[in-house]
């Protein structure tokens, strides 16, 4: 039997997007932020010929580089040309300390600011296979756990990470395939960023399927989900709050990671917006399995038959 014709790039992409959020999809105001790099044009390409009409676009200059506001402006011509709706959105104040990091907390910002503006239903990024396996390798060098490991979500909120069953080839085929546009971010290559540092390394690593991985990734995604249902319906049961400022776990014979989220829970109820985690967390929950009372910055969390958290007493000045 002969191999069956590929799946045009425009209808994968439609049929991907079509499992992420339903039927819905055919009558919904979409957004795509666009930097103006390979893969996102492809996005905007892709999203632009499945549902024509209904897609915005947006694109953040941070202004950390020379030629950024070029870039912008590329994608504001090319989506002229198209007669899709395109705004430049530029922070109020410069990017200052983790600039990565600051960079995307920024962007991220504006872009739901601008969505909320634009009466769009889904925001769309056009993170791929590629950088989801850069993601759950870093995040396994630090000793993530399931929540970690899942890496960025297809679906959180109202963002939509669509294309990542993709690879970032098959994405700069689509650009290319049609003459699209492009720039290229010097950054995406620049050792001295972890993730640039690891897309080198994986470059040389041709026996890792990042495809595999993003399905990893979504499978662990599954189970996150899974287990905060869990949490939350033990916690209906079993987590008491008192008129006295206590949270009791009135049931403790648990596996240790549902322990450890229920005493996350139990945390969150306090109102601590900053809990231990990892290698703190753990060692905490060793102590009170075994009747102990542990201190966690301003909690005290005792063992026993029930566990119990309370606000440490305030220190004593001398």
């Amino acid at each position: 039997m002969p191999n069956a014709a590929p799946e045009p790039p425009e209808q994968r992409f439609q049929d991907d997007l079509r499992r992420l959020i339903g039927p819905e999809v055919d009558t919904a105001c979409l957004g795509v932020a666009v930097s103006g790099g390979p893969d996102s044009m492809a996005l905007l390409a892709l999203a632009v010929a499945a549902w024509p009409k209904r897609v915005r676009a947006a694109t953040v200059d941070h202004g950390l580089r020379a030629s950024s506001a070029d870039e912008a402006k590329m994608v504001a011509h090319w989506c002229a040309d198209h007669g899709i709706p395109h705004s430049i959105l530029r922070p109020e104040a410069p990017i200052t300390g983790s600039v990565q990091a600051a960079a995307r907390a920024v962007r991220y910002a504006l872009l739901e600011a601008w969505r909320g503006e634009q009466q769009v239903d889904w925001l769309m990024t056009a993170h791929h296979a590629d950088d989801q396996c850069e993601t759950v390798m870093m995040r396994l060098n630090r000793g993530s756990g399931v929540a970690g490991l899942a890496g960025v979500r297809a679906r959180n909120g109202q963002v939509l990470r669509p294309l990542l069953g993709w690879r970032r080839s098959e994405l700069v085929a689509v650009v290319e395939a049609r003459r699209i546009p492009y720039a290229l971010d010097p950054s995406n290559s620049d050792l001295r960023f972890d993730r640039a540092a690891m897309r080198a390394h994986l470059a040389q690593a041709d026996w890792i399927d990042p495809v595999s991985v993003a399905r990893s990734a979504a499978a662990l995604a599954d189970a996150e989900a899974a287990l905060d249902w869990m949490v939350a319906t033990l916690a209906q049961d079993h987590v008491r709050a008192d008129v006295e400022g206590t949270v009791s776990l009135l049931k403790t014979d648990f596996p240790h990671e549902i322990r450890r989220r229920l005493v996350l829970h139990m945390l969150a109820l306090m109102g601590n917006d900053e809990p231990p985690r990892g290698d703190a967390l753990d060692k905490a929950i060793v102590q009170i399995s075994r009747g102990r009372q542990v201190s966690m910055s301003d909690w005290l969390l005792s063992g026993g038959e029930v566990w119990r958290l309370r606000r440490a007493p305030a220190r004593k000045s001398r």
